[in-house]
């Protein structure tokens, strides 16, 4: 049983940045390939940012490219969402996730573990 807790939504600004955390249980996150996803309201669940577990490679939806960075540090078993540049349509709760098979694409079907989520809103 993996426990995932994100930390660090809140309100700003267009314009501005935030920095979201999520901490896993155990010392699990060098088995696990981790990321995010968002959902805004009647929308679908997307994929946000993906990173291997070695660390060694990232995936990013085309929206968030160049102003998103995801990492991890796996001997704190922890993984960061930076988000600069934030947008109104970036507004969405976010959702660390974890997943045991490596796979080669980051979809929400393939999640294994899902953190609670962390409300992001982005005011104009």
């Amino acid at each position: 049983q993996v426990q995932l807790v994100e930390s660090g939504g809140g309100l700003v600004q267009a314009g501005g940045s935030l920095r979201l955390s999520c901490a896993a249980s155990g010392r699990i996150f060098s088995s696990y390939d981790l990321g995010w996803f968002r959902q805004a309201p009647g929308k679908e669940r997307e994929s946000v940012a993906g990173i291997k577990r070695s660390g060694g490679s990232t995936l990013y939806r085309d929206s968030v490219k160049g102003r998103f960075i995801i990492s991890r540090d796996n001997a704190k078993n922890t993984v960061i969402l930076q988000m600069n540049s934030l947008k109104p349509e970036d507004t969405a709760v976010y959702y660390c996730a974890a997943v045991r098979r490596q796979l080669n694409f980051w979809i929400a079907v393939d999640v294994d573990y899902w953190g609670q989520g962390t409300q992001v809103t982005v005011s104009s």
